[in-house]
């Protein structure tokens, strides 16, 4: 029996008692939480009263919010640019399939029991990005193109961490076992990459990628806006995958290296069967929260004119009509972060709490 399917005995307590023991356990608890207590007293029924209450849902224009309460109004009449950005009103069908298979690959992956879900997460990690390349875009099979200049909003969030997490994970992999390679060359690239690329802010990789890069490229060679980005936000992401799944690498004992040895395994057999397995289960909320990072990251493509969700707030609380709604802007956009963020970290919770079978040196 490994050690982690030995649970000590959980020691319920009273409701009583457990405030005795966990909130006033002695004077200095006792006076943070009354402090505590007071200030969301106070502060959570004005809120309330802001977010929902005294707030104007219903209306036509910028004139009918009350000064009381919060203008949601003004995400309702600008949700679609929010969503699509300058996108084509009569091809939005195409990102609302994405969005629709987006979420049927990853949705069920919080149902434990759901059928298939093995694959329809292999489907969200293969297929899903092949028809996207093919829907959002256009310009084959009859598909009207759509240039990158008109993808925004919550779309252009989306695609930017999509590709950033599923592109910077492989590479990460290889440059963390290139640089605990026996080989000098290998490992020397490998390290001057990672230690280059972690050294530089990622605002100043977008911005190299968008204005230096092209000055460097041969006549007649081009890439788009989006692309440069997307290209510099994977190597820049894959340098710091690149470290923690090291830190995985690291903590395998050495024995299991040894074992793997012993049974004859080749370096790639020895590594996908026996190392990576063990370093990736290891370091679950590391990746997580690098992922979790690059998500919030993409924010930073408005310095080079890619307008993303918050791109697009702000671009409209420029609009004279809408200059007194800022905060409620950054709150659907804060609203909108929180609910990827938080599915992304509590499905990693459920992925270490099923992957945790224990350790055996």
């Amino acid at each position: 029996m490994t050690e982690s399917m030995i649970r000590p005995p959980i020691k319920k307590l009273a409701p009583v008692k457990w405030m005795r023991t966990h909130l006033f356990s002695n004077w200095f608890n006792s006076l943070l939480t009354l402090a505590v207590g007071y200030l969301l007293i106070t502060s959570v029924g004005p809120l309330l009263n802001w977010l929902i209450f005294d707030a104007t849902f219903q209306g036509s224009g910028p004139d009918d919010c009350v000064e009381a309460g919060a203008c949601w109004l003004f995400v309702k009449q600008r949700l679609n640019f929010f969503i699509y950005g300058f996108y084509p009103d009569e091809f939005q069908w195409r990102v609302d399939i994405m969005f629709a298979l987006l979420a049927a690959a990853f949705v069920p992956q919080f149902i434990e029991r759901f059928p298939g879900r093995k694959w329809l997460g292999i489907f969200g990690m293969t297929g899903l990005p092949i028809i996207g390349c093919v829907l959002i875009p256009g310009g084959i099979l009859g598909l009207e193109e759509v240039g990158s200049s008109k993808w925004g909003g919550l779309m252009l969030t989306l695609i930017l961490a999509y590709i950033g997490i599923l592109a910077s994970l492989p590479i990460g992999v290889l440059l963390a076992l290139g640089r605990r390679s026996d080989m000098p060359v290998i490992r020397g690239l490998c390290v001057v990459f990672i230690e280059v690329w972690r050294a530089v802010p990622l605002i100043t990789v977008l911005f190299m990628a968008s204005v230096m890069l092209p000055l460097f490229l041969p006549d007649g060679v081009s890439f788009e806006k989006l692309a440069r980005a997307l290209i510099g936000i994977t190597l820049w992401q894959s340098a710091y995958m690149a470290e923690v799944i090291r830190g995985g690498l690291q903590a395998i004992p050495r024995g299991q290296y040894e074992a793997a040895n012993a049974l004859g395994l080749g370096y790639w057999r020895k590594m996908g069967l026996v190392i990576l397995p063990q370093a990736l289960k290891l370091v679950i909320p590391g990746i997580v929260n690098t992922f979790i990072s690059l998500f919030k990251d993409t924010t930073l493509v408005l310095i080079i004119g890619l307008f993303d969700i918050l791109g697009a707030v702000q671009s409209t609380i420029a609009d004279p009509a809408w200059q007194n709604v800022a905060i409620e802007g950054y709150v659907f956009v804060a609203f909108c972060f929180w609910v990827f963020c938080f599915g992304i970290s509590r499905y990693s919770q459920n992925l270490e709490r099923k992957l945790d079978t224990g350790h055996k040196t």
